[in-house]
């Protein structure tokens, strides 16, 4: 997430007791340190999976009524024949991305590129229109993922997240206000810059390009109609002028990390949504505590209502002040058809993305889910990414069918799983276990009552996620961002991307033990979806190379400083790929900053239970298992992953770079000696000689 539009303000005055200070406790129980992963690797203590699908090359046809998906296929890389197969890269600091020797990279889909004959090419003074930016790939890419055509790794689907929007760069002069009002094409612009596109891509003479006018290419924007399925659906709390039964709603927004299904859709999370709502006067508990603003939205959109042109509320639902006699008469529900995890059917053009309410309403960062077991539930992993917010985990009612893998119907096969279940929020406890805590009406909270005597419904307890996790004791955490799972073991990392405000009145716990974790860290756990408790540790601390010990708790060196890891990704054989959000920090303030940009890591972990002692993962004893892979350029934050099934390519995203990429190039590696408008994008990176990334 970018720190553009973090939320800053602690929202949490639930006074649970913070992870950080149970990750005190726990530590100081801890004195072994671990041995070394590679060597651990050897001995086949991972449990690796091989290849998610096919390594044919051959080009897939676009044929009309054929089934383009893949069915997930069965792990057979042995855990010894996997090893990290290039050198960590030094520091960078430059307008330019950096990658190992014998590596390649090019732009892919910067901001503006058109996906069809509707818009017009990029323009470098900002002069699209809003009608280019619904047809063209939107700004700040983030989470994504690649979805092969008839299991190819030349051709295929890339579905990218666009977060937020940077108005200085958006529009020629920056946003404007007329009499105080935003004016309408401004807004629609940026309206359409938000929210997700499907890219169908196609690989030739070794570089990707984006297919025009592809049935596949689709956006989907702040104002692109959606179904509500889940708890909350048809409720009273989401019916609104648009739909006044609450079947559906209107755009996505501030769409950040990413997930995927085991039945072939794409997830997007929406994120910081709340402050782009405003309202002016008495705000409930539950608007108070995801942060509506109070004055005016992030961008103003609220301002441009009432105009001639506008069409069905279309800026006045960004103010959700009641006006009217009920719901139906003003805006006030609209900002609780938002705060939730998003089903994308990518493979069938004609299809209608629905938000699925059971898996919770919060800042969701990503959303990964659990090692796959016939005839057991699914479980769901996402954080809340904001400071003293919690870890979730959504567990299905159906038991997983793998034939479900196999259907076309995929958004169906969606309800069956996701719009049923028990959502769970995280506590952490200092002895290294840790308990998921049900949110549904009989669950126990504070004072003897339950979360139905202080909340009612379901429906209630979902609008009001956060304050019934804070009413039943969870953990608060250093800013909970992605999750991952392990493809063989089932281990589930989670990155905590830092916590400033974490002070000695805030206090610390074992989870979260530092006070001002200004670099953040990466904790993991393992459990199943049919047990209430889990066991976990550090994975990794971050911190600069020239720290003191009690910082430097991972041991890092210049090779392998990190600080905020943020993007958090497996591919199929088992390598972590951890990126980093630490940005110029407001100034190049914090260590890490002052030395690298933000960067991506790889590092092949042993499972959990695996090795020896009960210090952090990695630390000083295994320092050359944790490399460098990529640099990004200046004040650009790295994010979002995908791999093709032969691992020939590698996509990440460089969001809000401030001199980058170079004009009349797409290689990526080419610092601009002049200033250009900054474009987020994806970059495509590839081995030289064809072969397999990282190894």
């Amino acid at each position: 997430m970018s720190k553009s539009i973090t939320d800053k303000v602690i929202r949490n005055a639930s006074g649970n007791l913070p992870f950080s200070e149970i990750l005190q406790r726990n530590l100081s129980r801890r004195a072994v340190m671990r041995g070394s992963l590679a060597a651990l690797a050897t001995m086949g203590s991972l449990g690796l999976a091989a290849c998610g699908g096919s390594s044919d090359d051959d080009d897939a046809s676009e044929t009309p009524g054929s089934d383009p998906g893949t069915t997930p296929t069965t792990p057979t890389t042995p855990p010894e024949a996997l090893k990290l197969g290039f050198d960590s890269l030094p520091a960078s600091m430059t307008h330019a991305c950096v990658v190992p020797a014998g590596y390649v990279a090019h732009v892919l889909g910067a901001w503006g590129t058109p996906l069809n004959d509707n818009a017009q090419p990029w323009d470098r003074n900002g002069n699209n229109s809003a009608n280019d930016l619904l047809n063209s790939t939107g700004m700040h890419h983030d989470g994504m993922h690649y979805f092969p055509l008839e299991g190819s790794s030349t051709e295929g689907l890339l579905v990218v997240n666009h977060e937020y929007i940077d108005q200085g760069a958006l529009h020629p002069n920056g946003a404007t206000r007329v009499a105080g009002k935003r004016p309408v094409e401004e807004v629609r612009k940026e309206i359409n810059a938000h929210g997700v596109a499907v890219m169908h891509i196609r690989q030739a003479n070794g570089r990707w390009e984006i297919v025009n006018n592809s049935r596949y290419n689709r956006r989907f924007t702040s104002a692109t109609a959606m179904k509500l399925a889940g708890p909350v659906a048809g409720s009273d709390w989401v019916k609104t002028p648009f739909s006044p039964t609450g079947a559906m709603v209107r755009g996505t927004n501030n769409n950040c990390g990413n997930g995927t299904t085991p039945w072939g859709t794409y997830i997007t999370a929406e994120e910081n949504w709340a402050s782009c709502f405003v309202n002016t006067g008495t705000r409930p508990a539950h608007q108070v505590r995801v942060g509506v603003s109070t004055a005016t939205g992030r961008y103003g959109w609220e301002s441009a209502a009432n105009d001639a042109s506008e069409v069905l509320g279309e800026f006045a639902r960004f103010n959700v002040t009641p006006s009217g006699a009920d719901a139906t008469q003003d805006w006030r529900n609209e900002v609780n058809g938002f705060g939730y995890l998003v089903e994308i059917d990518p493979y069938d053009p004609n299809s209608i993305a629905t938000k699925r309410s059971a898996m919770g309403r919060f800042a969701h960062e990503g959303c990964a889910y659990g090692k796959l077991e016939a005839g057991k539930p699914i479980s769901f992993y996402s954080g809340d990414d904001s400071q003293f917010e919690y870890l979730y985990r959504f567990v299905s009612e159906a038991v997983w069918d793998p034939k479900d893998a196999e259907r076309t119907d995929r958004l169906a096969v969606g309800a069956k799983y996701l719009d049923r279940g028990t959502l769970y929020v995280a506590r952490f406890d200092a002895d290294g276990s840790g308990t998921w805590l049900p949110l549904t009406p009989a669950s126990a909270g504070t004072g003897g009552r339950t979360l139905g005597d202080e909340f009612g419904s379901q429906e209630n307890i979902i609008i009001n996620t956060r304050g019934a996790a804070d009413f039943v004791g969870a953990t608060p955490m250093d800013r909970p961002e992605w999750t991952a799972t392990h493809p063989g073991n089932g281990d589930v990392y989670l990155s905590l991307t830092n916590n400033t405000r974490r002070n000695a009145a805030a206090g610390v716990n074992a989870a979260n033990p530092r006070l001002n974790n200004v670099n953040g860290h990466i904790v993991r756990w393992h459990d199943e979806a049919g047990a209430d408790t889990f066991k976990w540790e550090i994975f990794v601390f971050g911190s600069n190379a020239g720290a003191d010990a009690d910082t430097n708790r991972s041991g890092l060196t210049a090779m392998n400083e990190l600080a905020s890891p943020d993007g958090l990704a497996f591919d199929d054989r088992g390598i972590l790929w951890i990126q980093t959000d630490n940005g110029i920090d407001n100034g190049r303030n914090n260590d890490v900053a002052r030395t690298i940009n933000d960067q991506m890591l790889a590092v092949i972990p042993p499972a959990m239970g695996a090795s020896s002692g009960t210090g952090p993962v990695i630390n000083s004893a295994n320092q050359a298992d944790l490399r460098r892979f990529f640099v990004g350029p200046n004040e650009a934050e790295i994010t979002g992953f995908a791999f093709t099934p032969d691992y020939s390519t590698i996509f990440l995203n460089v969001q809000h770079p401030v001199n980058w990429p170079a004009y009349d190039t797409d290689d990526a590696t080419v610092a601009s000696a002049a200033v250009v408008r900054p474009r987020s994008s994806t970059v495509v990176i590839q081995r030289a000689d064809g072969g397999k990334i990282g190894v």
